[in-house]
């Protein structure tokens, strides 16, 4: 990926723990590295094909004077976040953040926080067998799709499949999202656990009746084994109510582990049944 760089612009700012600090302002010096493709903007000689690195330097600017925080760590952080969603093109930004003045009662250069953060593809399964079906898919899907830090970029078509592992229950309607995300995988599962909530959704019976299943299948080619996430879906290759609407989406994405794609996996699966 290329790379923009902006080096130690200079930004008189209020940011700090000491009252004095918020108070009178002081110097900070911002550097960022700003990746994205500039291919398009050095065939075409066209400023709107790439991002105006002026017009950032003015908004790095406007936004740390507009902002007050104690810590650099949060200058950082939060600056970061608001270029990769103010300008479509960056797809990652590294940005540090330095303190020439830090009033720590010894002599030094400066101190510094650098922060690296990017968009991230994700695939979320959706199911539901429990009072509107298709509303709870919908509603989940444009409930992401409204999240600041989210966007959502496909969407399956929703099929009907028999219920998995336990069977004593009405069918399913499944489907598969793919999805731009700013958040982490563990924020990620918090906010999908938030919709199921909002959903009216109960966890009585594992594997039981749902009004709203959503379950991360990857993000991007990581591989997670928490005790609250596993990255990829340990079950996904004996699904084929995910691996019908994700072939849809995504035919050809491997899977980071056995590096076999989504459509390999569903004939496996279907032989394996057949």
């Amino acid at each position: 990926m290329d790379k923009i760089k902006i080096k130690d612009l200079e930004v008189y700012a209020n940011h700090g723990v000491f009252p004095e600090e918020t108070k009178l302002g002081q110097k900070f010096l911002v550097s960022a590295d700003l990746y994205t493709d500039v291919r398009k903007a050095g065939c075409t000689d066209e400023l709107e094909e790439s991002t105006d690195y002026g017009a950032v330097c003015h908004f790095i600017t406007e936004y740390l004077q507009k902002h007050t925080w104690k810590l650099i760590e949060s200058v950082a952080e939060n600056l970061t976040r608001e270029i990769l969603l103010t300008y479509p093109l960056i797809r990652e930004a590294e940005i540090e953040i330095k303190k020439p003045w830090a009033p720590i009662g010894l002599p030094l250069q400066s101190v510094s926080v650098t922060v690296r953060r990017s968009w991230h593809e994700v695939y979320v399964a959706l199911g539901s067998n429990l009072g509107d079906k298709q509303k709870h898919l919908e509603d989940a899907v444009k409930a992401l799709d409204e999240l600041e830090d989210c966007k959502v970029e496909k969407v399956s078509d929703f099929i009907r499949t028999e219920p998995y592992g336990v069977t004593d229950q009405d069918e399913f309607l499944n489907g598969c999202l793919c999805l731009k995300t700013l958040k982490t995988p563990l924020e990620l599962l918090e906010t999908l656990h938030d919709l199921e909530k909002a959903a009216k959704r109960e966890r009585i019976r594992h594997w039981g009746p749902r009004t709203l299943d959503l379950d991360i299948l990857f993000y991007d080619d990581i591989i997670c084994q928490e005790p609250e996430l596993c990255i990829p879906h340990v079950d996904m290759q004996n699904r084929d109510f995910v691996l019908k609407p994700l072939k849809q989406i995504a035919p050809y994405k491997r899977h980071p582990g056995t590096l076999k794609t989504v459509t390999e996996m569903e004939q496996e699966l279907e032989e394996r049944v057949n």
